[in-house]
Formats: C-alpha cells, structure tokens, sequence
C-alpha cells in the first residue's frame, strides 16, 4: 500500500528540515535523513512511547540513533514533536553552543539517550540498554509490568562493518533480548563508495545465525510507512529473540545525488536543495519550513506521551502500594542514591598480604546485598578477576534476575553494551577484563569518559609483575592513555586497604567513570592510618623535619618505595613516600593541599611505577628522576622480571642517591 498524501507530507518534513540545516551549517550529512527517514517518522508516531515534556520517564521506549552522522534526522523529530529543543536550534546545527552539535550528545540535547557517532557504538549501547530493561523487568515486575519498554536502535552499513556491533549482536542473540529492535537503513552506500567494494555479508543470514528474528523490506517497499509498522508490530510480539529489520533504501533519496556516496557527509548545495524541495513538491522558501497541519500532527503525537506516562504512573502507583520495600529500593536507584548503610568489609595486617584483585573481590561480594544496582561481568575473566557476585545468578534467558552477566571474550561489547545499561538508569555495571586489553575496548572507555557515565572498569593484572604470560600480556602504555583522557577517574590502590577506600568512591552517586587497576600478585598490608584515596595521594611513610627526598608511586611499587626508603634513611637521606594512587582526584585538591604532599621547595622526587613514565613529570618536577618502563617487558616469574628491570629496593635506593648525592631543597 503505498503513503497517504499524509504520510508524505510528514514524511518529506523531515527530509527538508534535515537539507536545510545541514545546507544551513555547510556541513554534515544529508543522505541518511532523505533516505531513512520513511521509517523513523513510522517508528516515531506508531510505536515508539515517549514524553517530551519529561525525556526522563523511566518507562520510556528507547530510541538510539547509532549511525550518529545522521544527527539531523534525530533533531528533526525532536523538534516537531515537542522535545526542549526549537526551530532556531535546527538553524544552529553544528555550531559553536548549539544544542545541536554534528554528533548527538547525551546530557547536551534533550531527548538523546545515547552519544553516538564511532559507528557501532550506538548498537551495543541498545544491547545494554534492553539488558538493563530485561534486569529491572525480572526483578520488578510483581503483579504488575512496571519496567516494560522497547529499545529501539537505527543502524547503517558503518555500524554493521564496525567489530563491536559483531560481538554484541551475538550476544543479545544468546540472551535472546526480545524487546531490542534493530532498524538497518540497508542503502548499499557508505561514505568512499558503493557498499559492494568492500561489504557484501548477506546481512539477513548473519542475524539469523546470531538467533535474531529477521525481517527484510525491500526496496520497493522502503518508503511504505505501511509496509515498515507491520514489520515493527510483528518485531514487538518476538518475546524470545531480538529482532532484525533491513530496510532497503537510497541514500540521499530525491536528491540530484540519489544512489552516490557524495550525498553521504556533503551538504547537498543551494542547487541541490532546490532541486530535492522541487522533487517532492515543497515550497522553496522559506527555509525550515513546516506546514501548520503537519507540525500539529507531530505536536499531538508527542503529547499522547503524556497520557502513557499518567497511566503507567497509576500502574506505578497500584505496585508501589502492595510491595512498598521493592518500590523504595527502585526510586533509590533511579535517584542514583546509595542505601543508608553497606556492609563494608575489613582488613587488617593478620590478613597478610592479598593481591589487591582478591580484595576487590571480596569487597565486591561484601557490599553486593546492599547494592541491588551492582551487575556486570567479565570479559570470559571473572575466575581471574574475582568479579563474579556469589549468590546473585547469572544473566542468562529465563534468569534475567541473575546480575553476574557473562559477556565472553567481547571486551569492546562488554564496555560498549555496559555503558548502555548505564544510561537506561537505576544500575551501576562494572566490567571486568586484565588492563592490558583495555586496547580492546578503548572506544567505549573513551565514551563513558565523554558521557561521564557512572561505571566501572575493573581492571586486574596490572603491569609486568603477571609475569610468564609476557609482554603480550603485561601493560606499559596503558595507565598513561586512561590518565590521558579527559573524565576518566584512574585508581591503582597499593594495598586491600586502598582498594577498599577506592570503592567508597566508586559506588557514589554522579561519579564516574570508574578505572580501578589492580595486581595479580600478593602485596603487604601498608597499614596507612588513613588510606587518603579520596584525595588522591597521601604521605605514607615520613620522616623527621624537611624531607632530602620524596618517593611516590602508585599501586605494587608503594612497598617498593617504603622499603627503599628505610635504606635511604639507614645512609642518613631523610625521606618521605608519598602514594598516589589516583592522579585526578590529587590534581583536584586545592594547592595548599598539594604542596602539603609535596612541598615545592623539596625538588628531590622521585616517581616508581611499572608502567611508561610519560606524564609523571608532572608531579616529580624538572629536577626529578620518573622511574618506570618505557620498554615492553618479557616473560618470566614476576621476581625474575623486578630484578631485570631495577625494581628492587636496593636499586631504588641507589638510583635516587646517585642523582641527588647532595639533596636539593
């Protein structure tokens, strides 16, 4: 059945808001919104559940626009529909303050619920985010489905290439995520040329293989708005498999550029719009032009929100009052406040020494009742990251319930399926993988930093010290790349104590993101009185008056610092160790703190760390030694490589006497 003169004119309002605020900005990307823009006005006004005037309604579908370049289509709908979000910031697209900048940013534009633009992205976001519906379903639906929404996700050829949305297409298909919808804008083009020079998947076989329900449109049928809401409404009724829709369509459909990979990022020129507003029978000025009748139709669609949202709070409401404990612990999570107490663990010196992983570990299982918003899982890892919660199931199909989520060997799909569950609200996933594969996930890592999302990355096996696993395995660069993004909260705790403290800080409501590094091996219990994580370094060991020299280090190298430093004091060097076990959270102390740490008249400092100096500069001055690992290291027992590579307290000790012989102050 082909589109009502309605649907048209609604459909190609879209089409020339999308032209004329990319022509406007001289920049961005035509060809998605002409071309896909059929099925986001079907999937907008006959399916997806919204409220503009409250874009944070918890039981809201979930729309997510991964192939991000498309922003304006998104904008467009955000705007006719009702969203805080005006016509004059469409004519403000791309520049600088806009509300609508070239990618569509969470926490900057009404209405998005992810950042999207590194292709494929966006699709592991939409995994996370009915994962967490999933969760909050099994755990909270009593009597009543108060969590019971659809996540919805657009996707183009740039995000089917890209490897995460592989790894968390396959594993939505084994968790069998009923309520996730992926729309394909199926164009055949990407942005260097026809999609067949390089990408010729028969992409309907793939989804099927991952066990997704499957739909084709072809393109005949790519702009049949009746054609697209069967194919929906079929996709909603699959409780028992995600489902995947490609929609055959062109890019930059009606336009002089139609079918050719120029109309993907180019704005299609005064001519070129001209000629597209010809094609489809649209007045030609002024631009942003939207009939009276159709930006009512898309007013009224958008307030429909608001009666949805009013019948489910009275559902809401019915729950609340039969199971009133379940009810509060829900709005908590929600508010992302934490319970008024948690069971925090102890340790001790007769703890003796414990890998600070083994304690993070049982830190992790002490809290966890308290927490019912702790899940995540492990990269295939958890026996070795001792992040699995005893007690508290697996997230598998039919125990949805379960919070340990087994995510297999799909480090990018795990950070980039967690910061979804992130972004749905009310859980704090953590996920864990050895440091040195942070390589693997480092665009979502990056993400999370951008977003300021609350999560956590545990990351165990910390430097060359996991030893005859081999550089392969052993981190150099790493805490130097996380230390080098902006957000990005990097914690190396020197002992069970520290990592304790770390947690603290990691479960509080609006921080984050979380990077917690930790060892396999044992360390001594430093025993510090007051383990000054929250302000990111802290003199450990001091000496009497004016220290000659300063030692700080980060993680497993602290007790290397502490007993170089009872050798230096034996040859008459006054000396002061200072662990740092969080550069971030030090740097924002206020200078008076700081210098209290490091006196600015002491230039006799000297960084120990296991990894790559670069950067450590900044805390040990121009006068000062950086003492780490600029090399890769090799594989041997981890008291074999220390020895190689002078960690050592005695050569420590004989390092920073041979270069400040005669301390400077």
């Amino acid at each position: 059945m082909a589109n009502t003169p309605d649907d048209e004119l609604r459909i190609n309002a879209i089409r020339m808001l999308s032209i004329d605020g990319v022509q406007k900005a001289n920049s961005g990307h035509p060809g998605l919104p002409l071309g896909a823009a059929a099925f986001a006005y079907t999937l907008w006004t006959r399916h997806l559940r919204f409220n503009p005037k409250d874009p944070a309604w918890f039981n809201r579908d979930r729309f997510v626009l991964s192939a991000g370049h498309g922003s304006m289509l998104l904008y467009s709908l955000l705007y006719l529909t009702g969203y805080d979000l005006s016509l004059d910031d469409l004519k403000s697209f791309r520049q600088l303050g806009s509300k609508t900048p070239g990618h569509p940013e969470y926490f900057h534009t009404p209405g998005v619920e992810v950042t999207t633009g590194p292709l494929g992205q966006g699709f592991a976001n939409a995994v996370g985010l009915a994962a967490a519906e999933a969760h909050l379903a099994a755990v909270y639906n009593k009597d009543e489905r108060i969590v019971d929404h659809y996540t919805y996700c657009l996707c183009g050829d740039g995000d089917l290439m890209e490897g995460i949305s592989h790894e968390a297409a396959s594993l939505a298909g084994h968790l069998k995520l009923g309520k996730l919808i992926v729309l394909y804008d199926d164009n055949k083009t990407s942005l260097a040329g026809p999609t067949d020079i390089t990408f010729t998947d028969n992409h309907i076989d793939r989804f099927r293989a991952y066990g997704w329900h499957t739909e084709l449109i072809d393109v005949q049928h790519g702009n049949d708005a009746d054609s697209i809401d069967r194919a929906i409404a079929t996709a909603k009724k699959q409780s028992d498999a995600p489902t995947f829709i490609a929609i055959r369509t062109h890019i930059g459909y009606g336009s002089p550029r139609q079918d050719n990979f120029t109309s993907h990022g180019e704005p299609l020129g005064p001519d070129g719009v001209k000629a597209t507003k010809e094609h489809f029978g649209w007045p030609l000025s002024p631009d942003f032009f939207v009939p009276e009748d159709v930006l009512k139709f898309y007013r009224d669609a958008g307030a429909k929100g608001g009666q949805l949202q009013s019948a489910w709070q009275k559902i809401f409401d019915k729950w609340k009052a039969g199971y009133g404990d379940l009810a509060a612990q829900l709005e908590r999570m929600i508010a992302g406040k934490l319970p008024d107490s948690i069971p925090w663990p102890t340790f001790t010196e007769e703890n003796g020494s414990v890998a600070t992983r083994d304690a993070g570990g049982a830190i992790m299982n002490a809290i966890a009742g308290a927490l019912p918003e702790l899940v995540g899982g492990s990269a295939d890892l958890d026996p070795s990251t001792k992040t699995y919660l005893k007690g508290f199931g697996d997230f598998q199909p039919g125990t949805y319930a379960g919070r340990n989520i087994h995510y297999g060997v799909r480090e990018h799909g795990m950070a980039g399926i967690n910061n979804g569950i992130a972004l749905h609200g009310a859980l704090l996933p953590f996920g864990a993988t050895f440091f040195n594969f942070i390589d693997y996930m480092k665009g979502s890592m990056r993400l999370s930093a951008l977003n300021k999302v609350r999560c956590i990355y545990v990351l165990t096996h910390d430097s060359v010290f996991l030893g005859e696993d081999g550089p392969t395995h052993q981190p150099i660069e790493q805490l130097a790349t996380l230390r080098a993004t902006p957000n990005m909260m990097v914690v190396r705790p020197a002992d069970s104590l520290e990592t304790l403290e770390a947690w603290k800080l990691m479960i509080a409501p609006k921080s984050g993101p979380w990077s917690l590094v930790l060892t396999r091996q044992k360390l001594p219990f430093l025993g510090a009185r007051n383990a000054n994580v929250a302000q990111g370094a802290y003199v450990l060991v001091d000496c009497d008056g004016t220290p000659d020299l300063i030692l700080i280090a980060t993680g497993s190298e602290v007790s290397l610092a502490r007993d170089a430093a009872k050798l230096l004091e034996r040859q008459g060097t006054k000396t002061r160790v200072v662990s740092m076990p969080c550069w971030e959270l030090f740097q924002a102390q206020d200078q008076a703190y700081r210098d209290s740490i490091l006196p600015p008249d002491v230039t006799a400092r000297m960084s120990i760390e296991a990894a790559a100096t670069l950067g450590w500069e900044r805390w040990t001055g121009s006068r000062g030694i950086t003492f780490g690992l600029d090399h890769f290291g090799t594989s041997a027992p981890a008291a074999a490589i220390a020895k190689e590579f002078g960690f050592t307290p005695e050569n420590i000790a004989k390092i920073a006497t041979e270069k400040f012989a005669t301390a400077t102050r």
